[in-house]
């Protein structure tokens, strides 16, 4: 059984999985949805949002048991997971679980339907319900809770989860999705559409993260002081870099997009586009560690 002492280390863990099955799921159905219906044909799309599904699911369950150690300091066990389930915070989880369930639904319709789901209204409707349930929880199992307006900081935290869904989540469906294709039309269209999305994530990003660390910290001595500070100092360095390769991706757009289209998406000219899009990626992942390790550490500390 999972002992106490490392039920904190495997509940990181388990918010990492959480936070990737998020970003992929909501951002992917996002990414399908509004820039690239017929993204619902290609198989590479619809596994990656299987993953991202799978990830969110088994994220979710699995720091339902593990936080249950934690805050029981007890092992892993029903009775554990059931004194969890009776505060608010084991409530929430158990409400995220649920919408899992309920994203399969969405899930399923489009590995059915595939691109007329992606197009439908009712396939829309229903996956933004979902995904407005999955920020909306995830938020409330952060420090949001315990801001002093807790208003303010939770629609702060739901605002800057979904931008960066909406940024990372569409990176990914377009580097393992568009990119591989390399169809001339998809470029042309899929492309453009995203980088204006970016900016606005970006911008969504930056304006809801200063709200909510201007809710969480009781003064900007804790960034220098404070395990949790110096953790925030981190994830913004590496969102600093990640935006640094953005420009890369953005300048590659503004000058080499129209030549590559002319070219019927030749390899050669994609790659730098798409190495610097894998940089992005691959970033991503340490943000979200970063964040998943912020949730668990105290504000205060």
């Amino acid at each position: 059984m999972i002992v106490a002492d490392s039920a904190r280390e495997l509940y990181v863990f388990a918010r990492v999985l959480d936070y990737l099955g998020i970003t992929l799921f909501v951002g992917g159905c996002l990414f399908v949805a509004l820039l690239w219906p017929s993204g619902g044909d290609d198989p590479r799309t619809r596994r990656l949002l299987g993953i991202g599904w799978f990830l969110g699911l088994a994220g979710t369950l699995a720091a339902i048991a593990f936080q249950a150690a934690w805050v029981t300091q007890q092992p892993v066990t029903l009775a554990a997971v059931q004194q969890l389930l009776t505060v608010q915070v084991g409530r929430v989880w158990f409400a995220k679980a649920l919408l899992w369930v309920l994203a399969t639904v969405v899930l399923a319709d489009l590995l059915q339907r595939r691109e007329k789901a992606a197009r439908s209204a009712a396939w829309r409707v229903g996956a933004g319900a979902v995904a407005l349930g999955l920020l909306r929880t995830a938020g409330l199992t952060g420090h949001a809770v315990d801001a002093p307006d807790k208003t303010v900081a939770e629609i702060a935290a739901l605002v800057h989860l979904a931008g960066v869904c909406a940024w990372f989540g569409g990176l990914a469906f377009l580097l393992l999705g568009v990119l591989p294709r390399r169809h001339p039309d998809e470029l042309a269209t899929v492309t453009p559409k995203y980088s204006r999305l970016a900016m606005i994530s970006v911008i969504v990003i930056v304006l809801a993260g200063t709200v909510l660390a201007l809710q969480l910290l009781p003064s900007l001595d804790v960034l220098v002081t404070t395990g949790y500070g110096r953790l925030l100092l981190i994830k913004l360095a590496v969102f600093a870099v990640i935006l640094g390769a953005a420009q890369l991706s953005k300048r590659w757009v503004k000058r080499r997009l129209d030549f590559a289209v002319v070219l019927r998406g030749d390899s050669a000219t994609v790659r730098p586009f798409v190495y610097s899009v894998a940089v992005e990626t691959v970033l991503v992942v340490a943000v979200l560690v970063a964040a998943s390790l912020l949730v668990t550490a105290n504000p205060g500390r």
